[in-house]
């Protein structure tokens, strides 16, 4: 039941900073933005200390790790890779203008308006 209400109190926090950012209108941009960010610390750091937060820590880091394993295309693979999709792209799109004109002389013939 504390985790709920750990939870609970983190929606708050977030809540009361996004609040914060509206209440203070009259002051400058930087104080407003300052309680979003407040807030937005408050929410995580109570968030943390909950079994779901530390979930979230714990796949947080387990994805920085994965990405660092993924290997990128090299910039002549990527080229290549988009000059293709360029190229079928180009393709079908002139495929499919074709088909959609010959939809409307079909159409127009059986509404016997002519081609």
């Amino acid at each position: 039941m504390i985790d709920k209400i750990k939870l609970a109190f983190s929606l708050l926090l977030l809540a009361l900073g996004i609040a914060g950012f509206y209440l203070f209108e009259d002051k400058a941009m930087v104080v407003r933005i300052l309680a979003v960010l407040a807030g937005i610390v408050a929410s995580v750091a109570v968030a943390w200390t909950s079994p779901q937060g530390k979930q979230a820590l714990s796949f947080f880091n387990e994805s920085v790790a994965e990405a660092k394993r993924v290997v990128w295309p090299t910039r002549q693979e990527t080229i290549q890779t988009t000059l293709a999709v360029a190229v079928l792209v180009m393709i079908m799109a002139a495929f499919l203008a074709l088909v959609d004109i010959g939809f409307a002389y079909m159409v127009q013939w059986i509404m016997g308006r002519g081609a």
